[in-house]
């Protein structure tokens, strides 16, 4: 599973490059938009590969839950991820670098909170996807490892919602020049 797992985020990023290739080098548009509407069939695969890999038998394992926790954050960060690999492809290979704003205060604890909204929205699909892998085997010890993949985000997503609303108890400022 977990070979199936690394497959999909290699295709994941492929897809990615290829379709910013083809924007920007071979500015063949309508091909670079199908080549980037292509990560959600990675996804969908993936999803497929481990229920069959359930269905066959196979003992769960983090690897299954991991697939979850994959999906999930493709779908909810799906969008960002794009937005970052293109202005690293800008960067890197057109020399164009992107000037980003360092974000201070509120503008700073309104990004991180979105943020930790798209991790939550991620941590509900990947929830959803483990609780579904839950009933479809069963309850019992063969579920532990998914249980204890859920225990786990869990904590994360905890503490990351607290470091994430610190910027708003305790907002970033800018550094005063010497």
């Amino acid at each position: 599973m977990l070979f199936w797992i690394i497959t999909a985020e290699i295709a994941f990023w492929i897809v990615i490059f290829s379709g910013l290739y083809t924007r920007y080098i071979l500015k063949l548009d309508k091909l670079s938009i199908f080549l980037l509407l292509l990560t959600p069939l990675i996804d969908f695969a993936l999803l497929v590969l481990t229920a069959i890999d359930l269905k066959n038998g196979a003992t769960a394992t983090f690897a299954h839950g991991l697939a979850a926790i994959y999906i999930g954050v493709s779908i909810a960060f799906g969008k960002s991820m794009i937005a970052w690999a293109d202005g690293k492809f800008q960067t890197w290979v057109l020399n164009n670098p992107l000037r980003k704003k360092v974000l201070y205060g509120k503008e700073k604890a309104v990004y991180e909170m979105k943020m930790w909204g798209r991790h939550l929205i991620a941590y509900i699909i990947g929830g959803i996807l483990l609780g579904l892998m839950i009933l479809y085997i069963g309850t019992g010890e063969g579920t532990r490892p998914l249980q204890r993949v859920i225990s786990g985000w869990t904590v994360v997503l905890l503490i990351d919602f607290l470091i994430s609303f610190s910027y708003v108890v305790f907002p970033k400022r800018e550094r005063e020049s010497l």
